[in-house]
């Protein structure tokens, strides 16, 4: 008890028989461990010839319990009073003593004073490691109902952990240019005043390139559609023209560098049911967003209080 234990000892039950055998097994089944003290006798024996104490220590160990074996270490010199004076007996306490030692670690004891010490160190040492289920009172034991409740806080728990994991995709390849690092585009226009076509030149970031694109891509536009919105945006009211047009490797770069940032999807199939595209051919790739592309679309394109837009 002082070892915050609750000890169930055979000592306290009646006379052993089979009867009360299966008594002391339920008892055991509520156990955590299993303290067995040797000394000079071996008890009763069952019609089986074998000692009560022996078939509880047999259940025990069949139940996975750990067992705590403190024996004498000197059982010769035990008074021939306390000891068992029938050979038979004494031959099977010998081989009991030869089985419980066998595969496991025990600790000896000569004098009855030793033993406390000798508990609570053991039980010190099988609490650290081998720790068990133990008992609470009835009052502390979690309900029903915060048991369902802790384990949906576990579902949401997991769910959000994968929408995280989805929002922060792994890059494809090390060392990829950052949202804020500069790229210059460039294409064609066609100039109202020459009726001709014209270059056309912009130094941008991947950030402001997503950011002009990414609100169209819910709409799952093909390339076309896509390169027509981004030279526009590119170009603004810095030109006299129309029908504005970007590189088509340039073009191709910011897909594929897109991608390589988990912002964008880009497949090679029709469209969603019910949505087209004015441009839509089989051969066009499809653009839409991931996860972590929307996240960012709204942190960029939302208005924030107080912000004014131009």
């Amino acid at each position: 008890m002082g070892a915050n234990c609750i000890p169930a000892g055979m000592e306290l039950f009646p006379a052993a028989d089979e009867q009360q055998l299966a008594f002391i097994k339920r008892i055991i089944d509520d156990c955590d461990y299993y303290l067995l003290i040797i000394g000079g006798r071996y008890g009763s024996v069952s019609e089986t010839g074998i000692s009560y104490t022996e078939q509880e220590y047999d259940y025990a160990v069949g139940r996975g319990l750990k067992v705590i074996a403190l024996i004498h270490g000197k059982p010769d010199e035990i008074p021939f009073g306390k000891s068992e004076q029938d050979q038979i007996l004494r031959e099977r306490l010998a081989k009991f003593r030869e089985k419980v030692t066998t595969g496991r670690l025990v600790k000896s004891w000569e004098r009855p004073e030793e033993l406390p010490g000798l508990v609570a160190l053991s039980l010190l040492n099988a609490f650290n490691m081998f720790p068990a289920v133990g008992w609470i009172r009835a009052n502390t034991a979690a309900s029903e109902d915060l048991l369902n409740e802790i384990n949906e806080l576990r579902k949401r728990n997991a769910m959000l952990e994968a929408a995280l994991a989805a929002l922060k995709p792994a890059p494809l390849m090390k060392g990829l240019a950052g949202l804020d690092e500069e790229i210059t585009l460039r294409g064609r226009y066609e100039d109202k005043y020459s009726r001709g076509r014209k270059p056309w030149s912009v130094k941008t970031t991947w950030r402001a390139i997503f950011g002009y694109v990414s609100p169209y891509l819910s709409k799952y536009p093909n390339d076309y559609d896509v390169e027509k919105v981004l030279a526009t945006a590119l170009l603004g009211d810095t030109y006299v023209g129309s029908e504005p047009d970007l590189d088509n490797q340039l073009f191709q770069t910011v897909a594929v560098h897109l991608k390589a940032l988990g912002l964008v999807k880009i497949a090679h199939s029709p469209p969603p049911s019910g949505l087209t595209s004015s441009f839509w051919s089989a051969t066009a790739g499809i653009w839409s967003l991931t996860p972590a592309g929307e996240q960012l679309m709204m942190e960029l394109r939302a208005v924030r209080s107080g912000a004014s837009i131009k």
